[in-house]
């Protein structure tokens, strides 16, 4: 009975080492670069035990989907002790901007993802991926909405927007600063809206 437990264990630790590197090859290779063996060599697992677990390529795409999906409810499962919808937004702000250095040479992993796939002839695959975006618009609207603002989906489809701009900025320029920067600038945005959703007197325009 210990060895089957053990077996088992051992089975999913290697599946989770094969998911989280398959999320982590596939943001910095893309999907059409990286190669099962790509994805095997980062997991240490021989390339053929890889098979065992995933048949396919897309299974893997799959898999670091899912991972993405974890990655954002642990964020967002940790803003949520912050007692104040702001301050959990502006944390995930400061969460952005300390990635700055991954985004300048890779992008956003979710973004560049969604972005490749929606290029692939078969059209699989997508819309999974605009899945995990849609998870990070939805809890972002949830914190507006708590703040009392008006119109909380558009001003968390601003403050994605604004992370995805600022995300491929970064990479295209190869430059993090620009994550630093936009990054402050939205902190200033997040700021200086007021109960109605406006900005509150005495900001300034730039941080509308």
């Amino acid at each position: 009975m210990t060895n089957s437990v053990n077996r088992r264990t051992q089975a999913s630790q290697k599946r989770q080492r094969l998911t989280a590197a398959a999320a982590r090859v596939l943001h910095e290779q893309g999907v059409e670069r990286t190669t099962l063996a790509d994805i095997a060599r980062a997991a240490d697992v021989p390339v053929g035990n890889v098979y065992y677990y995933f048949k396919t390529k897309d299974e893997l795409v799959q898999a670091a989907l899912a991972e993405h999906t974890a990655r954002l409810d642990e964020l967002t499962g940790r803003l949520e002790r912050l007692a104040d919808p702001r301050d959990r937004l502006k944390a995930l702000v400061e969460a952005w901007v300390g990635q700055r250095d991954v985004a300048a040479r890779h992008g956003c992993p979710t973004g560049t993802l969604a972005a490749e796939l929606d290029k692939r002839a078969d059209g699989t695959l997508d819309a999974e991926a605009g899945a995990v975006l849609r998870r990070l618009l939805d809890w972002a609207a949830g914190q507006f909405r708590e703040l009392g603002l008006p119109g909380p989906e558009d001003l968390a489809l601003t403050l994605v927007s604004g992370y995805q701009g600022m995300s491929l900025m970064a990479n295209a320029l190869r430059d993090p600063d620009v994550m630093a920067r936009e990054g402050a600038r939205l902190l200033r945005w997040l700021d200086s809206l007021g109960a109605q959703g406006a900005p509150v007197a005495g900001s300034s325009r730039r941080s509308s």
